[in-house]
């Protein structure tokens, strides 16, 4: 496996213009990325954290980016994007090589373990492929959070925090450089849509368990982040308001491939059987607030409370270089 030490740095000083980070100095140290709340009083640590308040900042600059934009939009996709989606193309085309194999219990299926394990055997050499030389001292420290995106391996689950790894995933990409701001649209609609697409497919291959599941209470088993940025898409847009018409079968069928939230719900209603409010309870509630922006605001504090907060979520979150556990400066 190609390994990294604690003292790679990046940059040769040759880098072209196009690619030069805004954010790494060229002696940038990549760290292998390692688990630092073990403890409930770790959380507090982990509030005030550099890692905390670029997830959280990420997460709202890309909202902003996408507000009231349908996924049809014509958005420009750099070649950078084209080379991610090509890694995600191939991580799911490795589902078809491991069929969900004839097991007694129902859920679990053990193929899974088999397939992520051909991810990981693969995830350096496709970031490779993606990725230009100086930025290939990232992979290390990168790679780990692409591969806990897709759920565990030992209980065969999947939930937000697997979700929160592939956000952290892109994170990083804007970090050194190969993301840039004017890929912001492209990132939800094409890269994170697709990853959406590879889970909700290894969910229903492998039968995954939701990780965490607070069951009827929980917004849904096992996503969170779609329905922040898909509310964003929502803000504004008259075909779709007020928001009690996400529930209508109509408007779920016409435009599922337009808007996330949709997409999302579509999904929902397609794997529970019985009445909407009382599988999903909270998305229930959610369609009686009077506008799209009061959702998207509230879902994103709801974020914060729901998964940021819970230990038994942030306890698995991986803080390298990039996302440091470190205290954010005040004066930033």
């Amino acid at each position: 496996m190609y390994q990294m030490n604690s003292e790679s740095t990046i940059g040769d000083g040759k880098r072209s213009a196009t690619h030069v980070s805004p954010v790494l100095p060229t002696n940038h140290r990549f760290l292998e990325p390692e688990r630092a709340v073990k403890t409930i009083t770790d959380m507090a640590v982990w509030e005030k954290s550099e890692a905390y308040m670029e997830y959280t900042g990420f997460i709202a600059t890309i909202n902003e980016a996408i507000k009231g934009k349908p996924l049809s939009v014509d958005c420009k996709v750099n070649d950078n994007v084209k080379k991610l989606l090509h890694v995600l193309e191939e991580i799911g085309k490795y589902i078809e090589e491991f069929p969900p194999v004839e097991q007694p219990q129902r859920f679990g299926n053990t193929a899974f373990r088999e397939w992520l394990e051909k991810v990981k055997c693969n995830t350096t050499i496709l970031l490779q492929g993606m990725l230009e030389l100086p930025l290939q001292l990232a992979i290390p420290e990168i790679k780990v959070y692409l591969e806990e995106s897709f759920g565990n391996a030992t209980r065969i689950d999947y939930g937000t925090g697997h979700e929160m790894s592939f956000v952290m995933f892109l994170c990083c990409l804007y970090k050194i450089g190969f993301l840039i701001p004017e890929d912001n649209v492209s990132t939800v609609f094409l890269v994170f849509n697709k990853y959406l697409n590879i889970a909700r497919t290894l969910q229903k291959t492998y039968r995954m368990e939701p990780a965490g599941s607070h069951g009827v209470w929980s917004l849904d088993d096992y996503q969170f982040i779609p329905f922040i940025w898909g509310s964003a898409q929502l803000v504004d847009q008259p075909k779709i308001y007020p928001p009690v018409k996400f529930l209508d079968d109509d408007i779920i069928d016409k435009y599922a491939n337009d808007y996330m939230f949709l997409s999302c719900i579509k999904y929902i209603k397609d794997v529970k059987k019985g009445p909407f409010a009382e599988h999903s309870n909270q998305l229930w509630s959610i369609s009686a607030v009077s506008s799209w922006s009061k959702i998207n605001q509230g879902l994103i504090k709801m974020y914060k409370k729901e998964v940021l907060s819970k230990f038994p979520v942030v306890q698995h979150v991986l803080f390298g270089s990039l996302l440091p556990i470190r205290r954010f400066p005040i004066n930033h």
